[in-house]
């Protein structure tokens, strides 16, 4: 009796001792086993369906890129897309044709980049550049350009475009890079996709003309600091006085890309100095001429508003005023012009002697 005891012990022994050894052994295998996984997500990238669909189109939309001249197709009035008269010279359309119509950007013609279709960049707005890459309405784009490889230098490293909307918000990204050839250098095209959005406020009011001599116009100017153009539709104009309130909506109009343009009291008589565009405000009632002065010349305050998209209420983006508590008295002729900094700050602008419409200095620009 007590030897059959024992046998059942040692029985029980072993059996405790075999699960024992399984379990170590189950255990160790899912020990190796998650280790594989970790390693082959770390290899293969993340199984999230957003990123990857981000991921594919970035790679398709650089091949869009570099891989050919890209189009144009025309809008007619109704809005259709005029298929008929499309064309691969793009380059050669103007800013505000380039945002009705639809736009493939293409850079690469006979199988190197092209300077013209580069530079033709800043005509085109980017929710145009990113519409025609193929990026679906909640993805935006920035692109980066530079040279890689030259006999010259002094040009290895310098950047040909960079642009586009701002990748701090987002949530997810991805990056794709290609290397193309333009007259015997190697250059960088890396193109960004992300979904902080198409927002592009890069407008900035740089240079006011409150009291023109000789009968000239009032006027206002606006730089766009992006490389990429910018469509006015959301931006507004808003002029108060201690007497009055006016404001202007834009509803259409485009400014190109890292260039100036004047908002007039009359374009035919506006001194336009390196300025691209030049917009008659003279039947909005808010710049006058002549004799005609709607800018209150002892106290006003100019700002420059959006109003984003999915909102009503614009925001200022950029504040001139003179007068009152501010300290800068307008005389005959001279202009108010912002100095960089705030732009919503009084103490960013100064009042100069002599008015320069269409002339950003460099400071004002590397300061935005």
């Amino acid at each position: 009796m007590e030897e059959s005891e024992h046998r059942c012990i040692r029985s029980d022994e072993r059996g405790l001792t075999a699960v024992i050894e399984f379990l170590s052994a189950f255990t160790l295998f899912l020990m190796i086993l998650t280790a594989f996984m970790s390693l082959a997500q770390l290899e293969m990238g993340s199984n999230d369906t957003e990123i990857d669909q981000v991921d594919q189109a970035t790679v398709s939309a650089l091949d869009y890129l570099v891989g050919g001249p890209g189009w144009y197709v025309p809008a007619l009035d109704n809005g259709d897309l005029d298929h008929s008269n499309a064309t691969s010279d793009w380059d050669s359309v103007s800013a505000e044709d380039l945002q009705t119509g639809r736009v493939q950007t293409g850079l690469v013609l006979s199988g190197e980049l092209d300077e013209n279709r580069l530079n033709a960049l800043s005509n085109v707005t980017l929710e145009s550049f990113s519409d025609g890459l193929g990026l679906a309405e909640d993805l935006s784009a920035y692109l980066h350009i530079s040279v890689q490889t030259s006999t010259n230098n002094s040009r290895v490293g310098q950047v040909l475009f960079e642009g586009g909307s701002d990748i701090n918000s987002a949530r997810m990204a991805s990056t794709a890079s290609s290397i193309v050839r333009m007259s015997g250098e190697i250059v960088t095209v890396t193109l960004q996709v992300h979904d902080a959005g198409r927002q592009s406020e890069n407008l900035l009011m740089t240079e006011v003309m409150v009291r023109p001599v000789s009968g000239g116009p009032e006027w206002i100017e606006i730089y766009n600091d992006n490389s990429f153009a910018t469509s006015l539709y959301g931006w507004s104009l808003n002029v108060t006085s201690p007497s009055s309130s006016n404001n202007v909506l834009f509803q259409s109009g485009v400014i190109s890309g890292q260039s100036v343009a004047l908002f007039t009291g009359s374009i035919s008589s506006q001194v336009i100095g390196n300025a691209s565009q030049v917009i008659d405000l003279g039947t909005y009632g808010i710049l006058g001429t002549g004799s005609m002065n709607l800018l209150d010349d002892g106290s006003s305050t100019i700002e420059l508003r959006f109003t984003r998209p999915g909102q009503t209420k614009p925001l200022p983006n950029s504040r001139a005023e003179w007068g009152g508590q501010t300290g800068l008295l307008i005389g005959l002729n001279n202009a108010l012009v912002w100095d960089g900094g705030n732009t919503l700050n009084s103490d960013t602008w100064s009042v100069n002697q002599a008015a320069t419409p269409g002339e950003v200095p460099s400071s004002v620009t590397n300061a935005s």
